[in-house]
């Protein structure tokens, strides 16, 4: 073997000892993927349309599962069902959640995003703030099942529960329609329900009013009967390096403007 045959070789098994190094040190550092886990998308405007199979959390968990080296397999649930599954054990993780004193107890939270809420109102409704729609017995409000807002959302939402003026579905598509029939007058929507909003006919029925809540946190769900304290901070450092060096802006440039997409993934 000549001389430089030998540096080469040399250079080669220094490589891959390396690599080596470095793949033992990220599988360290990194969560266990000792087995594996399960991830549910729930269908709701840009964070994931099932019919194309597309969407901010799509991409969010596709990134994940790149990063972390395990395996996790994707499924679709309604909202209501992911919670219920989180909180028994049985799903490892979902997406997109916000948490309450409720869910503190059976789910961890590795925060993302940022928004705020909207009240989409019908214009016969004739209702220009929240508390004259909460206000009008006539007035009913359509919620996704098993959603939560901000203090003064959910105050609202509870309020008309009580008075049996809320009208439940598992998705948005759903109370569209119901909206456009005027068997409901309300809606609480955010950012990823604009695009929908704005290309159908629901537009031109309705307009939106402030809600007065403060951003909220939405954040990857880890279910703590299935996830260990110690196993949740490796997942919560993962997302904490996406946001770091700018994947979590990247990921949502592709579906909002610019300063949207910052204002959203800046908090």
């Amino acid at each position: 073997m000549t001389r430089n045959a030998r540096i080469l070789l040399l250079r080669c098994v220094l490589l891959n000892f390396l690599l080596c190094l470095t793949t033992a040190v990220a599988a360290k550092d990194g969560p266990d993927c000792s087995r594996p886990m399960t991830l549910a998308l729930h269908d709701h405007g840009l964070l994931y349309s099932a019919d194309q199979d597309v969407g901010i959390d799509k991409d969010f968990a596709d990134e994940l599962i790149r990063r972390s080296g395990c395996k996790i397999s994707l499924t679709l649930m309604p909202r209501g069902r992911i919670w219920q599954l989180i909180e028994r054990g049985v799903l490892d993780f979902s997406l997109s959640g916000i948490t309450n004193e409720e869910r503190d107890k059976f789910a961890g939270f590795a925060w993302y995003f940022s928004n705020k809420y909207y009240l989409l109102v019908r214009n016969d409704a004739k209702a220009h703030s929240l508390a004259e729609f909460s206000n009008d017995p006539k007035l009913q409000l359509g919620v996704i099942r098993s959603f939560r807002y901000g203090n003064n959302a959910n105050r609202m939402v509870d309020k008309l529960d009580a008075e049996q003026r809320v009208s439940y579905a598992s998705g948005l598509d759903p109370l569209y329609q119901v909206l456009g029939l005027n068997r409901i007058q309300a809606m609480i929507i955010e950012p990823f329900d604009y695009a929908d909003i704005e290309s159908g006919q629901i537009r031109a029925l309705t307009s939106t009013i402030e809600i007065n809540d403060e951003s909220i946190a939405h954040g990857l769900i880890m279910s703590k009967k299935a996830i260990s304290p110690q196993q949740q901070e490796k997942w919560r450092a993962l997302v904490n390096q996406m946001r770091a060096d700018g994947t979590v802006l990247r990921i949502f440039e592709k579906y909002f403007t610019p300063e949207l997409a910052r204002a959203m993934v800046n908090f």
